[in-house]
């Protein structure tokens, strides 16, 4: 079983916010696979589904961002999920708005949630898919930008990533990790010059 785990906040007043990609990327996924979250226990929301025989669990934490470890732990132990079968999907101001980059590992990048979550698996060896959300504010304006709603011209680059990140979540459950870097990187030659938005680093 693979686990796909989306970063964000619970509740209608952060449903669009920047700071809620992970939730708006595998709500997105969950849509078109139709599958419909439920509560499981205090700590999140999933549902679960088959792809060609390979059974997932799509979760997304409601201990917001910033305890999103203690969520991430429990599905971990839950369904017995292994690190590398486990992919987090969340939002980056380091990258432009819709911009996709997927790794295998490393460190948290300064997201408090990514945080949370490695200090909780005791381990940052697991596959996450960073989703860009940009950086146009200005020092001491971060808080309230992560946690503003995109705008018209953002939501038209997420809509257009959505259908990559789904390609990509999609793979990553059937195949695992190898197969859906296969896949990105054929996305980025397919759409050079724009190969940006799925640079691999």
């Amino acid at each position: 079983m693979r686990a796909v785990f989306g970063i964000g906040n619970p509740g209608s007043r952060y449903a669009d916010t920047r700071h809620n990609a992970g939730f708006i990327i595998l709500d997105s996924f969950a849509e078109k696979k139709s599958l419909e979250f439920r509560y499981k226990t205090e700590n999140y929301y999933y549902c679960r589904g088959e792809l060609n025989s390979s059974v997932f669990v799509l979760a997304k934490p409601v201990t917001y961002v910033n305890l999103s470890g203690v969520a991430a732990f429990d599905i971990i132990n839950e369904y017995n999920i292994l690190p590398e079968d486990f992919l987090v999907v969340y939002d980056d101001i380091n990258l432009e708005t819709g911009r996709i980059r997927l790794r295998k590992s490393g460190g948290d990048g300064g997201h408090n949630g990514m945080n949370s979550i490695i200090q909780h698996l005791k381990t940052d060896n697991f596959p996450r898919l960073r989703f860009g959300i940009g950086n146009n504010f200005k020092d001491g304006e971060m808080p309230d930008y992560v946690l503003g709603a995109f705008d018209k011209s953002e939501k038209e680059k997420v809509e257009e990533s959505l259908k990559y990140t789904d390609l990509i979540i999609e793979e990553f459950i059937n195949s695992g990790y190898q197969s859906a870097i296969n896949v990105y990187s054929r996305m980025m030659s397919k759409n050079k010059p724009d190969s940006e938005k799925f640079r691999n680093t």
